[in-house]
């Protein structure tokens, strides 16, 4: 809906630092436009005064001054033509993206469970019957009921880690639910998700 005479921010030019505003980007774009650079240094270092004011937190950094001299750079689309009290070659790093990082082995089948978990699976497959194994075995199923507690909304069925528990180790690990004592799974071990409860 195009309505004369309403300004909509969605149809105005996007902002480079938000955290700023608008005014302030205006600022920015006026000291661009002095005629000497005396006078555009003079309107930057009152602009930076502005933008430590609207971004306080910033003040707990140790290099805090730079980082608003990179951020002033870079919302006047490098084009401010001042004498910079500060190098701000590298501010365009402030603007860069991380690269996606890699999940192990490329995929997690399990995500309830988690990567290690899926190794226990791998290993138990392969070990022989014994003590360690049962030791192994019985910290596995421990930690698989910790995960679907955190993860599984409460979830925590035993003959569900059972059944996982044979069905990933392609039915080389058999739990005896008669037999088999878990740990107590306490509330404090349960992952808070979602909003809390007034």
């Amino acid at each position: 809906m195009d309505i004369q005479g309403l300004d909509y921010n969605t149809q105005r030019e996007k902002l480079i630092m938000s955290e700023y505003g608008r005014e302030i980007q205006k600022m920015v774009e006026y000291a661009c436009e002095l005629p000497t650079k005396e006078e555009r240094l003079k309107c930057a270092k009152t602009i930076i005064r502005l933008m430590e004011n609207k971004n306080p937190q910033l003040r707990d950094n140790a290099d805090y001054e730079q980082t608003l001299w990179d951020h002033l750079y870079l919302m006047s689309h490098r084009e401010l033509d001042i004498d910079w009290p500060f190098d701000v070659s590298e501010a365009d790093k402030i603007l860069s993206k991380p690269e996606p990082m890699k999940l192990p082995n490329g995929n997690i089948k399990l995500r309830h469970y988690g990567h290690l978990v899926e190794e226990l699976f791998e290993q138990l497959k392969t070990m022989p019957a014994g003590e360690e194994r049962d030791a192994l075995v019985k910290k596995t199923a421990n930690q698989m009921k910790r995960d679907l507690a955190t993860w599984g909304h409460g979830s925590m069925d035993d003959e569900r880690v059972a059944n996982d528990l044979a069905r990933f180790t392609d039915g080389v690990i058999q739990l005896d639910l008669n037999s088999f004592v878990f740990e107590k799974v306490s509330n404090s071990d349960k992952k808070q998700t979602g909003k809390k409860k007034k």
